[in-house]
């Protein structure tokens, strides 16, 4: 097995949504903010090969957004998807998975490209696509506060091309032999969690559960959560789990630190070391 990091570019989003109820004085000393109150974010996805299957973790933004809407995200930055496939030899149509943590735009709209006519179709044209049926359904009948996080043109045209598929909503099912699937429910519902054995090690893809370093305080939670006390639950569990079996957090949005590993300290769970997917 092999992993790689992918890097989809940058984005920015407010601030005090990103920290909820915690002080700008306090979250500003990890994550700065421009004039704005705008903090930068990444769009870090992790390819995995493993046997002879390449399975990419989420995708991004995307390119096919218009610039109304591409204006209020200050997409930055020099990566691309395509960019970072090709600097590991890769190409879209090697992957054999795209695997979607969930289906807010900024984690799946990369999925879906957008032709000179103005047609869409999968940018990833012989993969299978993973979702779960809890969460399709939840984010195809969205509700008034997420709907504008589940974008029809991410998520329609990958059933319409038939190449969608679902896995079991059970905790720990089996996706490979060496990736099984966590699942979180205070982000978005049935939100899922690769978890993968990797050099004797476990590396677990924390999605929007722990999107950075700057959020390991149990306080620290987003106001996008639909549901932040049982994201606050799940976090306690998840962040204990990893301490005692000192387990790799990969982390999805955090612009500068890749992974992460946890310990105790008097004032709670810390972060302990932070270093590159490269230096496992």
């Amino acid at each position: 097995m092999e992993l790689y990091t992918i890097n989809a570019g940058y984005f920015k989003l407010d601030g005090g949504a990103m920290f909820g109820v915690v002080p700008k004085s306090i979250w500003q000393k990890t994550n700065p903010a421009d004039e704005n109150n705008l903090c930068t974010w990444a769009m870090r996805c992790l390819l995995i090969k493993d046997g002879e299957r390449l399975i990419l973790v989420d995708n991004g933004i995307g390119e096919k957004q218009d610039e109304k809407f591409l204006k209020h995200y200050y997409l930055h930055g020099d990566d691309t998807l395509e960019k970072s496939l090709a600097s590991h030899g890769f190409t879209k149509n090697d992957i054999t998975d795209v695997f979607l943590t969930h289906l807010h735009f900024d984690h799946c709209g990369g999925s879906i490209e957008r032709d000179a006519d103005g047609n869409l179709s999968p940018a990833f044209k012989n993969a299978t696509f993973w979702s779960n049926r809890a969460h399709w359904e939840w984010a195809i009948l969205p509700n008034a506060r997420e709907k504008a996080s589940f974008l029809k043109e991410n998520i329609l045209p990958i059933q319409e091309s038939g190449q969608l598929k679902f896995v079991d909503n059970e905790d720990g099912v089996t996706f490979t032999d060496n990736i099984s699937i966590r699942f979180a429910y205070g982000h978005t519902d049935a939100m899922m969690l690769p978890q993968i054995s990797y050099k004797g090690r476990t590396v677990l893809y924390m999605a929007d559960l722990l999107p950075s370093v700057g959020h390991i305080p149990l306080p620290y939670v987003m106001a996008y959560d639909m549901f932040p006390m049982k994201t606050l639950d799940e976090k306690k569990k998840f962040l204990e789990e990893a301490v005692k079996n000192d387990y790799i957090l990969y982390l999805e949005h955090d612009p500068v630190n890749e992974c992460c590993t946890l310990q105790d300290t008097e004032k709670g769970i810390r972060v302990k070391d932070t270093f590159r997917l490269g230096d496992i």
